[in-house]
């Protein structure tokens, strides 16, 4: 189901003041300039709700978007920023463990990862710890149009195997391009069946101290 209206509701370093709607809520994360704001527009038919730039870590705060009245996308900012500071990096690592840990309704974390690259130590340790504090994720290949069938092919079965040597399974992926809008119907109807599964839930969450 194509998305039809998507809102920009808050921006915030505070995960207490996000939208307490009890709605379910989907996170998307990786690596600075993976190609995370040019997704988010792709997926919701709009050229700039999410702001690109080729600064890496220009995402710096918690950015809640409301999805036909129905469900949140979150931007979280990106993680491994080279040209910021250590106590940059330290303010950010903690905005995105506090959202993880203390958003209820945060259903599945969509993990950016370039399938341009060879499996990277920073991705990998983040869906580590992920794993480890049981939040459910998914990874999205991003710029897939970069390159070839066969390139394409032949580094997606690379990470697989990287991912196989601690992991007993493979969680759900996506490949994707922002250009030619490959996988967007694949990530909104995940999206969708995983709203049908947490609907009732989601308030009784959200309602526990």
């Amino acid at each position: 189901m194509p998305i039809h209206k998507a809102e920009f509701l808050i921006s915030n370093t505070d995960v207490k003041k996000a939208p307490q709607d009890p709605l379910p809520e989907y996170a998307f994360i990786g690596r600075s300039n993976v190609g995370k704001s040019s997704l988010i527009n792709m997926l919701t038919n709009q050229k700039k709700l999410a702001k690109t730039s080729g600064t890496p870590g220009k995402t710096q705060l918690i950015n809640h978007f409301k999805i036909d009245d129905n469900w949140f996308l979150v931007d979280l900012p990106g993680y491994g920023y080279a040209k910021t500071s250590k106590s940059s990096r330290q303010k950010f690592q903690k905005l995105i463990t506090d959202y993880f840990e203390q958003r209820k309704n945060m259903v599945n974390a969509f993990v950016l990862v370039d399938a341009r690259h060879e499996p990277q130590k920073i991705d990998l340790a983040f869906m580590r710890w992920l794993g480890e504090h049981g939040i459910p994720f998914s990874i999205v290949f991003t710029k897939a149009d970069k390159l070839s069938s066969n390139e394409l092919g032949k580094n997606l079965r690379r990470y697989k195997m990287k991912f196989l040597q601690e992991w007993q399974s493979l969680p759900q992926t996506f490949t994707t391009s922002a250009t030619s809008k490959l996988g967007k119907d694949e990530i909104i109807n995940y999206i969708e069946r995983l709203n049908e599964v947490v609907k009732d839930e989601i308030p009784k969450l959200i309602s526990k101290p």
